[in-house]
């Protein structure tokens, strides 16, 4: 099993863990657990979609609706259950199973296929875009809620939720996941952007790499929110090198959560990481990553409002900008 004292590397979900080979290098480099690849509700949803012509979208027929329930969603679900099973035989690490989800509607029943299939955990990646102005901001919280609810109720595995900051109170939010029991929370996941492409007049995607100064985001929510609940935090979001794993430890986070920087320096960026973070601790005489674990969290810095100013006075009061 995992061994965070050691290991605090996590393999996010994304495509580099979509298949054995690139799971099985991760493991060799020393990660303590693999997220898989999401299997995503819009990817169910557009596949039936796409199944019918304009009028069956329209009509919505019991035999296209069967096609959806009996065919499309199956093939989905059998690809994604296999490579849970495969994962699982492949490695010595958890294998966690990852729900990228916009609503309450089916993961029950999918996710106990996964905890059956051998996952070891489930992460629930949701987001929900508030675009609709029909939703106030409670109705929105409470889908969140409804989805958690509904997942852990059908397994007995762990059960982490990985959201965005995008909250009225973030803070109020996180203590209200935790009261669902979740066993940890992921701050924070990186959402889909669109972007121009002004020359073709085509709608692009930006910033598919998280950027190393990203990882400000989650430092400052996990620093605020350190043993103040009472499931275990993971960090992730720019999270590129050895050091910036050190200073979300030193935040209060129990493990960080890595992806853009495999793919841009390779596997072997991990074990670059845990020597660094090896040789961190061998300077400052620390035996275990306990030891200093949340020691500059808002509960143990100097100056708590370090944590909670949100203008730049210190570098730009009395300057012309």
């Amino acid at each position: 099993m995992a061994d965070f004292t050691t290991q605090p590397i996590v393999a996010a979900s994304s495509s580099y863990t979509s298949d054995i080979k690139h799971l099985k290098e991760l493991e060799k480099n020393g990660v303590s657990a693999v997220v898989l690849k999401s299997i995503f509700e819009e990817e169910i949803l557009n596949g039936f979609n796409e199944s019918l012509d304009l009028d069956d979208r329209f009509n919505s027929s019991l035999e296209f609706l069967d096609y959806y329930d009996y065919e499309l969603k199956q093939e989905s679900l059998d690809k994604y259950i296999q490579l849970i099973e495969d994962a699982k035989e492949a490695l010595t690490i958890p294998v966690i199973a990852s729900i990228n989800c916009i609503s309450a509607q089916e993961w029950t029943e999918f996710a106990e296929k996964f905890e059956k299939a051998g996952a070891d955990g489930i992460e629930l990646n949701i987001f929900i875009l508030p675009s609709d102005t029909k939703k106030t901001a409670t109705e929105i919280e409470q889908e969140y809620l409804k989805i958690i609810k509904k997942v852990k109720s059908a397994v007995s595995i762990p059960v982490a939720i990985k959201i965005g900051p995008y909250f009225t109170n973030i803070s109020e939010m996180l203590r209200k996941i935790d009261k669902e029991g979740v066993s940890a929370m992921v701050l924070f996941n990186r959402t889909y952007s669109p972007d121009y492409d002004i020359d073709k007049l085509e709608i692009t995607s930006s910033n598919i790499y998280s950027s190393p100064k990203d990882y400000t985001l989650p430092l400052r929510w996990i620093a605020l929110n350190y043993k103040k609940l009472n499931c275990s935090f993971a960090a992730s979001t720019g999270i590129h090198d050895g050091d910036t794993m050190i200073k979300l430890l030193l935040a209060g986070a129990d493990v960080v959560q890595v992806a853009s920087t495999v793919f841009i320096n390779g596997p072997e960026q991990i074990n670059k990481m845990l020597t660094r973070l090896e040789e961190w601790m061998h300077k400052k005489n620390l035996l275990n990553i306990n030891q200093f674990r949340g020691e500059l969290s808002s509960n143990d810095t100097r100056n708590p409002a370090e944590f909670e100013r949100v203008q730049f006075m210190k570098y730009f009061s009395g300057k012309k900008i």
